[in-house]
């Protein structure tokens, strides 16, 4: 590791204030406190540390060496070159929070321009920007329904089929609150407007997904006009590359909608780090969390951008604070910007429907299998559930054995479907790949 202090120096600065070593810098500390010795090998050369990494991540498989069909929240979409190459810039990749917009002119409009994709693509009237993932966006719409109500309403119904994760990240926002979580132990295999006999006069929001965990696709409206009646806020989350063939969720009266954007131009990464997208109506922009960027004239009447809300209130009102979320994800959103930029609506339809005809065509063929069948009742984009003749997990099992990862299994998340499994299409697997997987789990499990 480099450090600009030569032992020159240090020894210089210990003889000014007293002492011998660094070590007598932490003879105040008693033994039982101080940090054992780390058991560190000898130190090697920077040529030698790149090739014991590059050693170590030969073991790891990734989409590029595995045909994949896993998705569950994280999905294999192609990245167009132009994303990186723009992200990679000087002016953005080194750029912080645009505190001065006077030296930030073009981060400002970056922010600005993701904004207004997100609403559009939402068919919301404003967007953040922006969450670290869907997750937190998924929680922060739950903060903001107990702050919009001032918490005079407790109960927040959630669906059973928003992702996993999501859910147990609302619990670890909400711990220590007052509040009533319920909906999440209905029946996955449940129609969403089985939420309605939960909602009543206490209930803060409803919380969606759409399409839902298990990939299929219902008409909230009725479960909208039931929250409504009650004066409950519904939130759902979505899959935003759906939105290129679906209806967005303002057409059947959604209050706050929230996203994972990784889909839009952002790579697996292991996990992150991701995109939490986040818009709602006009009225609920002052509870909204995250920053807003504002378009404005300067006084020679030029148009230029500003923080129109600075998401740090909480130096201001503290505890009263609606939410601390300060940072966003300004990099991944500039990357999300840049994809849905360079895909313009016709090439988000385009791409929306490829996901959805080749997620189709891959059902089909594996309800040809036998012992394999696919519910072919419940519309569904590009993720849907395959029910297997053995459990999932040996099925997973023997797709890795020929360089096919599986889909996602459900078992990990809901205890009774031991033989359920998720499966997500996307625009990169070819005909080809389909097919292969198709004529492996009719090699392994013929009669």
């Amino acid at each position: 590791m480099y450090t600009s202090h030569t032992k020159a120096d240090k020894e210089e600065m210990l003889k000014v204030i007293g002492l011998e070593k660094i070590e007598d810098l932490f003879q105040c500390l008693p033994d039982e406190g101080k940090f054992p010795t780390l058991d560190l090998p000898e130190g090697i050369t920077e040529m030698e540390a790149m090739d014991e990494l590059q050693y170590i991540s030969s073991f790891n498989e990734t989409t590029q060496e595995l045909v994949s069909f896993l998705g569950a929240g994280a999905y294999n979409h192609f990245v167009p070159a132009a994303v990186d190459a723009i992200l990679q810039r000087g002016e953005f990749y080194s750029a912080y929070t645009p505190y001065q917009p006077e030296i930030a002119q073009g981060t400002l409009q970056a922010i600005f321009e993701y904004q207004s994709l997100v609403a559009a693509l939402t068919g919301m009237d404003v967007a953040n920007a922006s969450h670290y993932d869907g997750a937190t966006s998924v929680a922060e719409a739950v903060n903001m329904a107990y702050h919009t109500f001032r918490g005079r309403k407790t109960r927040i119904v959630v669906s059973p089929t928003v992702n996993p994760q999501y859910r147990a990240t609302i619990h670890t926002y909400m711990d220590g609150m007052d509040l009533e979580i319920v909906g999440e132990d209905l029946d996955p295999n449940s129609n969403p407007d089985d939420l309605i006999e939960l909602i009543d006069e206490n209930t803060a929001i409803v919380v969606v997904q759409y399409p839902d965990f298990l990939g299929r696709l219902f008409d909230l409206s009725t479960l909208t006009a039931a929250a409504h009646e009650h004066k409950a806020l519904v939130s759902v989350h979505i899959n935003p590359i759906s939105l290129g063939l679906l209806k967005p969720p303002s057409e059947f009266g959604a209050d706050i909608v929230t996203g994972e954007g990784q889909p839009l131009g952002i790579s697996l990464s292991y996990g992150g780090p991701y995109l939490g997208l986040f818009a709602t109506k006009q009225k609920y922009v002052r509870k909204m969390a995250g920053r807003l960027a504002g378009e404005t004239v300067d006084t020679r009447g030029q148009r230029g951008y500003v923080l129109t809300l600075n998401t740090r209130e909480q130096h201001i009102r503290r505890e009263n604070a609606t939410s601390n979320i300060c940072t966003n994800q300004g990099l991944i959103a500039l990357a999300s910007t840049v994809y849905l930029s360079l895909l313009g609506k016709n090439g988000l339809q385009d791409l929306a429907k490829l996901n959805y005809h080749k997620a189709h065509y891959a059902a089909e063929q594996i309800s040809t299998v036998p012992g394999f069948s696919v519910n072919p009742v419940q519309p569904f984009f590009n993720e849907f559930v395959v029910q297997c003749p053995v459990p999932a997990e040996e099925v997973n099992q023997t797709l890795l054995e020929h360089d096919i990862l599986g889909g996602y299994e459900l078992s990990k998340d809901y205890p009774g479907m031991t033989h359920e499994l998720l499966v997500a299409v996307t625009e990169m697997n070819p005909k080809s790949e389909i097919d292969f997987l198709v004529a492996v789990l009719e090699e392994e499990y013929h009669d």
